[in-house]
This record gives C-alpha cells, sequence and structure tokens, in this order.
C-alpha cells in the first residue's frame, strides 16, 4: 500500500489509554491520515469538531478513537441505567452504519465498551433486545433508532458524545427532521461531545452544526483537487447503441476484478446486467429496494472477489468502504456534480490507484460542463480502439409468463449464450 496519503503524526503521540492503543496497533494503524492528524487534537480535548473531508480519508478511526478515549476517559455518570448509551454515532445508510460498527468493534476490542447496532431492513428483533440490553455506544441509522427511541428500549439522557457522519447526505436522503428529533433528546451541546464530519460544509450542514454543537472547531482537509489524485480519469463521448458495446469491450480489455458501474435509474440497472450477464461477466445490481439481506450478501461476495462487477444506482455511491476497487464506470454521467466525485471516490481510497471511466451519451451529457466547473479541470477525452467495439452476445432474457388471475406473475429470466449456461432460471435482479 501506498504510504503517500499519511502525515508524520503518530497515534502513539497522543494520551490514549493503553487498552485503546492495542487496538490501535492490531488494527494496523501507525501514522494518522490527514483528517485523524487534523481533528484528533482537538476532538481528544472534548472539544466539538465539523470536519470536511473526503470519504475514503480515514475520517471514521478519527471520531471512533475520539468517542472511546471520550469515554474511557470520563467514567459514567453514577446513576446511568442498563438501557442508557454513552455515545451515539448517526449515518445515513445501512451500509455505513455496518462499517462504523466493524471498524468500531476492532478499535474498541481491549476497551471493554459495549456496540449495539441498528439499521432497517433486518434483524428486528435481534437488534432491540441487544440494546435494551444495555451498550456504552449505539451505532445507526435515524429510522431504526428513532423507532427503538419511542418504544423506550434506550433513551438519551446520559450521552458523553454524539458523531452525525455524512451529515450533508443526511440532507440528501430527507433524515435532518430525524437528526434534530434525536439531538434534542441529548443532553444540551455544552454537557456533551460533539463531532461532525461531511463531504461539503454546505450553508445548512453549518446552520445544524451551530444549532446542535458548542462552537466546533472548523476543520477543513479536502486537497485544492476535489476528488482523488489517484483517480486516473478518462472520458468517452458516444451514442446511446454505442454504451453497452464500449463497457463490454472496456470490460474485455481490462482486468474487472472490482469494478462498479453506475447508472443513473433502476431500469438501466437491469439492463446492463442483462448484457453483461450475457456475454461472461458475472455481475449483481446493488439499488435501494434490493433487501438488507441480500444486498449484505452482494457486497460481501464483492469484497472478497467472488462478484467482479456490481451495478449500482447511486444508493451505494456514499458510505461505502469497498477496498481495492480497481475500475468505476460512470456508464451514466450523474445529474449532480457532487456525485461525480462520490461514485469516483470508490476506487483510488487510502493512497491507492484506480481508474474512472465516464460515458458522456445523448442523455447525459448536458451534466458534463456542470461537473468539470466542480472539478475545476476538464476531464481528459479518450479515444476509443478500434478493436474494442465488435460483435456482442445478446442480453439474457427476461421472460415474463401471462398474468394470473388475481395477481402478478414473478418474471424468471433464463440465461443463454454462455457455456453451460442453458436452461438456468433464476429471479429477476431488485
Amino acid at each position: 500500500m501506498s504510504e503517500t496519503h499519511l502525515t508524520d503524526t503518530l497515534f502513539s503521540s497522543f494520551d490514549l489509554a493503553p487498552e485503546l492503543m492495542q487496538g490501535i496497533e492490531e488494527a494496523g494503524f501507525t501514522y494518522c491520515t490527514p483528517i485523524q492528524s487534523e481533528t484528533l487534537p482537538i476532538a481528544l480535548q472534548g472539544r466539538d469538531v465539523a470536519g470536511q473531508a473526503q470519504t475514503g480519508t480515514g475520517k471514521t478511526a478519527a471520531f471512533v478513537v475520539a468517542v472511546f478515549h471520550q469515554l474511557l476517559s470520563h467514567p459514567a455518570n453514577p446513576k446511568r441505567k442498563q438501557n442508557q448509551p454513552r455515545a451515539l454515532m448517526l449515518a445515513p445508510t445501512r451500509e455505513l452504519a455496518i462499517q462504523i460498527y466493524n471498524d468500531a468493534v476492532i478499535l474498541g476490542k481491549h476497551t471493554g465498551l459495549t456496540l449495539g447496532l441498528a439499521y432497517g431492513g433486518t434483524g428486528y428483533d435481534e437488534q432491540r433486545d441487544a440494546i435494551a440490553a444495555g451498550v456504552d455506544v449505539l451505532i445507526g441509522t435515524p429510522g431504526r433508532l428513532i423507532d427503538y427511541f419511542k418504544q423506550h428500549v434506550f433513551d438519551l439522557k446520559m450521552i458523553q458524545a454524539v458523531v452525525l457522519d455524512e451529515a450533508d447526505r443526511m440532507f440528501d436522503l430527507g433524515f435532518i427532521k430525524d437528526i434534530r428529533f434525536l439531538l434534542r433528546r441529548c443532553p444540551p451541546p455544552e454537557e456533551r461531545m460533539g463531532l461532525l464530519f461531511s463531504a461539503t460544509l454546505s450553508h445548512r450542514v453549518q446552520e445544524l452544526a451551530y444549532e446542535h454543537m458548542n462552537r466546533p472547531v472548523h476543520v477543513d482537509v479536502v486537497p485544492e483537487i476535489i476528488t482523488a489524485a489517484r483517480v486516473r480519469q478518462v472520458l468517452y463521448h458516444t451514442s446511446n447503441e454505442e454504451k453497452i458495446p464500449l463497457l463490454i469491450g472496456l470490460l474485455n480489455h481490462t482486468d474487472p476484478h472490482r469494478s462498479i458501474v453506475f447508472v443513473n435509474t433502476k431500469r438501466n440497472a437491469e439492463r446492463v446486467w442483462s448484457y453483461l450477464e450475457g456475454n461472461g461477466f458475472k455481475c449483481a445490481v446493488l439499488s435501494g429496494d434490493v433487501p438488507q439481506t441480500k444486498r449484505q450478501r452482494l457486497l460481501s461476495e464483492f469484497q472478497k472477489g467472488e462478484l467482479p462487477v456490481l451495478i449500482a444506482t447511486d444508493v451505494a455511491a456514499r458510505g461505502l468502504h469497498i477496498p481495492d476497487v480497481s475500475h468505476v464506470f460512470n456508464y451514466d454521467l450523474p445529474q449532480d456534480a457532487e456525485d461525480y466525485v462520490h461514485r469516483i471516490g470508490r476506487t483510488a481510497r487510502v493512497g491507492k490507484d484506480g481508474d474512472a471511466i465516464s460515458f458522456a451519451c445523448e442523455n447525459f451529457v448536458y451534466s458534463l460542463p456542470d461537473i468539470e466547473q466542480y472539478l475545476g479541470h476538464k476531464i481528459t477525452v479518450g479515444t476509443v480502439p478500434d478493436d474494442y467495439i465488435g460483435e456482442i452476445k445478446p442480453p439474457v432474457k427476461i421472460d415474463r409468463p401471462p398474468r394470473p388471475a388475481g395477481g402478478r406473475g414473478k418474471p424468471v429470466r433464463r440465461t443463454g449464450g454462455k457455456p453451460g449456461g442453458h436452461g438456468r432460471a433464476h429471479s429477476r435482479p431488485r
């Protein structure tokens, strides 16, 4: 791994508890990333921080270490009850909540602090029972947490630290009323530590910080080049009809061992999936309506390299920590310039290299000027080699049986055009 993303600041230079330092060392952390070196000296003093940083820069470890230090150095109130957590960490998506929890388990392995996780889509009773049994640190998404809160599974009267991660994404997903609901039920800002992180410290995010934090120190480690410096970006101007052949040609001439193809709609995701499957690429669709258990299984297979290509809508553009993504394909240019940055930020994470390949087609080329203005530079335009686009096999067909009386038939796909693939039936991707 490249070390150029690290600073000269050692974790051991901070006055951290030995049990916390042991978890940090076992996680393989020696030197701090910029966001860690900038925020930890402030947060370890118990002061509030509003930090701006790209995803993949180590901010999760920054706030987990800060919160654990706060809890270890400030004992719980003797009047604290079993169902009263000491710290609250809020995330906009299920995947990000799970990532924070997993990182916290590793870093806090020797601290004796108990962790709880709450997110929608699965495990309702199991999560509820675990939180009711008592946790020190409660991590989760707003909707499920409010559900449990209103059932009196826990209360927030003894909170010593609050973390709000991906604050701008909270606004995008319409969670801000839920966030305010939870924060107003915590002790007032001057009686707890508050940490807020966001890719952009917009006016609305700063207003949230002003309302619910205690004079936070603003930390900005966003580089002058907004996108990751190690992402090699290239743009191909293409007609709508050429997009599928070009994508298949590029995949055939690269090593798509861990590639994400971003599309703007679920319909386009299914179309891309059917062509890639028909042309020998094992892939899956990740969109907002995929059940949580299936989402986690697909992400696990993708992370392990068992699933080389993931086709995703913008539900996967933020909050997913997937190491070693080799290529990001913008099959559809996003209509929001910030989404472009978040998409290509899935590769070249934590100092590694990566490639971002974008198609400027007839439908979405109009987004290009805004994207380049936001980046502050033009994206290199590539020329497609003649041998990249050739004949492609037909897509996997989705058979739609006649609708039975009183209900809708379940679509079934039957594969064809792949060795050993004839006659297999699978449910349609969701």
